[in-house]
């Protein structure tokens, strides 16, 4: 048997030794619980995923409870893990399965990419993972094992090369056991096939890995070009007080940034927020406190964000369509919070037992 026709054998055989077979999303494996897994799991650890799945799966167990469900409780149970446009796809494709689909998912890999946020590899990790298909994957851990062993000798982000390895994964796809081998493929590629470490005296692919014969099998895959360096952006985000103790929240637009989340309000960096509260609100502040500044980073540009806590003695309505509401502590942070923001409210203790206390107390 040659290399090529052994490789799908000795994945196999490794993950019957080693896979991991005891995730959440393992058991009961249907096309919905395998979807929101995979979803999760992009750009996300299996350690950080696994608390905010079970939680996830207990507050909508099937496609058609989360299609029920408002965008903002699926925000909420997302909040945290980032790349929010996951979870606002995740909820339009449910509605799309209940409404036109008879909350079935499809059959084929292209019918499963019709439905929002879903693309060619996770589609086909859906399907052979829940019912056995014989589709490929080629996710970032794929794309590493695939790329060491052949050397692949160019960035697998360039579409010629992406084609290629597409093309080997197809070719490496075995006719049974599908599910069990994509799982292989994704366990071999995050555990043993790291990316700075890789452990390859355990590799059950060793004996014919063309990177493993290099000084340096991390040279592969090829790293992309390099671009500029991220721009860099500042803002003042505010943490507004009411006497009441409790803490205003805007709502993002549905698009951009944080898209549908609740943020607290944002003032340019070179603005006086004193006066953007005055006459933004017809406010009367009574006190400023300045929190401590941090830099969140994006995929695309770094943010530096310093916050401020502003007492208000007096303030108008602040209605606008809903776009602004007042929250006391422990409901401001059962919304859908972006990372930084939670962070924020997250400050001086402000989860005590004391869930009347205002604010500005909780901080002290």
């Amino acid at each position: 048997m040659t290399p090529v026709e052994n490789f799908a054998p000795r994945v196999l055989a490794w993950f019957d030794e080693h896979g991991r077979k005891s995730l959440p999303w393992q058991e009961n494996k249907t096309p919905y619980r395998v979807w929101i897994s995979e979803i999760m799991l992009q750009q996300t650890q299996v350690a950080t995923v696994i608390p905010y799945y079970h939680k996830f799966m207990a507050s909508f167990p099937t496609v058609a409870a989360l299609a029920e469900a408002d965008q903002e409780s699926v925000l909420a149970h997302w909040s945290g893990l980032g790349y929010y446009a996951r979870a606002r796809n995740m909820h339009k494709a449910a509605k799309k399965l209940v409404d036109e689909l008879d909350s079935e998912f499809p059959q084929s890999v292209e019918g499963v990419c019709e439905l929002p946020g879903i693309g060619r590899s996770t589609a086909a990790a859906i399907l052979s993972i829940s019912r056995g298909v014989q589709a490929a994957i080629l996710d970032g851990n794929v794309k590493r094992v695939l790329a060491r062993f052949h050397a692949v000798p160019t960035w697998p982000g360039e579409k010629k090369t992406e084609n290629a390895m597409w093309t080997l994964a197809e070719h490496y796809m075995p006719s049974e056991r599908c599910g069990d081998y994509t799982q292989a493929m994704m366990d071999l590629g995050a555990t043993l096939c790291t990316r700075s470490r890789p452990q390859c005296l355990l590799c059950p692919l060793q004996m014919d890995c063309q990177a493993r014969r290099t000084q340096d099998p991390t040279q592969f895959p090829i790293r992309k070009p390099k671009k500029a360096a991220k721009p860099e952006k500042s803002l003042q985000l505010l943490v507004i007080t009411n006497p009441n103790g409790q803490i205003l929240l805007e709502k993002r637009p549905q698009t951009g940034i944080w898209g549908g989340l609740w943020s607290l309000p944002e003032v340019a960096s070179d603005e006086s927020v004193i006066l953007h509260v005055e006459q933004r609100f017809a406010a009367q502040v009574a006190a400023v406190t300045p929190l401590p500044s941090f830099r969140h980073t994006f995929s695309h540009y770094y943010l530096d964000i310093s916050p401020s806590v502003l007492q208000i003695s007096t303030m108008n309505t602040v209605a606008e369509n809903n776009k602004y509401q007042w929250f006391r502590a422990e409901e401001a942070m059962a919304q859908g919070l972006p990372a930084p923001v939670r962070a924020i409210l997250t400050q001086g203790q402000l989860l005590d037992d004391s869930a009347s206390a205002p604010f500005d107390k909780a901080l002290s």
